[in-house]
């Protein structure tokens, strides 16, 4: 497992930048040549014991990360923790895994055969945060996948790696509200996720998000290449608690619809 806390960040970004074309656009759009500080990432997994919340918090464990918070998305069948570093200047870490148990036989039998592929070695490994995928994956399996649930889908498409980064408003030159974030990625012609309003969240729950819909690009599927959502980009806006300090946890209504981000349909 990694120890430079650095040096992961840096690689988890560098795969999410190759899944996400337009997050350097998003850069450069917002950025104006400053440094964007991340607020946060996002980890998808499944709840077997081979891959599930557990293997991949350890990595961010190894390094001093800390378990912060737990959320339930039961519409999604979906369970998430969240984490933070003593220093907090590094990044925090959401990490969820569905629960394979709530959903069909077929759904079950598909995942469990491809977590199987997984060489048990690979999930300590300092790459498996940025892996990928560990499994050989046909066009109408993914699709099967889909019909049942978009995160079940989107992690056997895509396998281990930062499903997003987000922008910190609160440390970004030049603005000051989520609505002047939107309307200039408007402008800059990204879409954004609509589900549940634009901006998720408001200042009375302390948290404001908002997002892009997930690039598209050519995926590798046995015997064929399709065009499906990868990853996307979120922006966020933090307001202090009563003690003056920002708040620094999740909200979990906002992030159920976050999640729809990647959604194909």
């Amino acid at each position: 497992m990694h120890t430079d806390i650095n040096k992961l960040f840096g690689s988890l970004w560098n795969d999410y930048v190759e899944m996400t074309p337009s997050a350097a656009k998003v850069h450069q759009l917002l950025s104006k040549g400053d440094t964007i500080i991340n607020d946060h990432i996002a980890l998808r997994t499944f709840n077997i014991e081979k891959v599930n919340l557990a293997v991949l918090s350890a990595h961010f464990e190894a390094l001093g990360y800390v378990d912060c918070g737990d959320y339930n998305f039961e519409a999604k069948k979906l369970k998430a923790k969240h984490f933070e570093h003593p220093d907090a200047t590094q990044p925090k870490v959401f990490i969820s895994e569905l629960l394979v148990e709530e959903f069909s036989g077929e759904l079950q039998t598909i995942i469990k055969g491809l977590v199987a592929q997984i060489e048990e070695s690979a999930t300590t490994a300092d790459n498996f945060l940025y892996s990928g995928r560990h499994w050989e994956l046909d066009y109408p399996t993914y699709e099967a996948l889909l019909a049942e649930s978009e995160y079940a889908a989107w992690v056997a498409a895509f396998g281990y790696r930062a499903n997003h980064f987000t922008v910190s408003i609160n440390h970004l030159p030049g603005y000051t509200s989520i609505l002047d974030v939107n309307e200039t990625l408007k402008r800059g012609g990204f879409a954004l996720n609509s589900a549940g309003g634009e901006v998720k969240g408001s200042a009375e729950v302390l948290l404001e998000q908002s997002s892009t819909m997930a690039d598209k690009i050519e995926v590798s599927f046995k015997g064929s290449q399709k065009e499906i959502p990868s990853c996307f980009y979120e922006f966020a806006l933090r307001y202090p608690k009563s003690d003056g300090k920002l708040y620094t946890g999740f909200v979990a209504a906002s992030a159920d619809k976050i999640f729809e981000s990647t959604n194909a349909s």
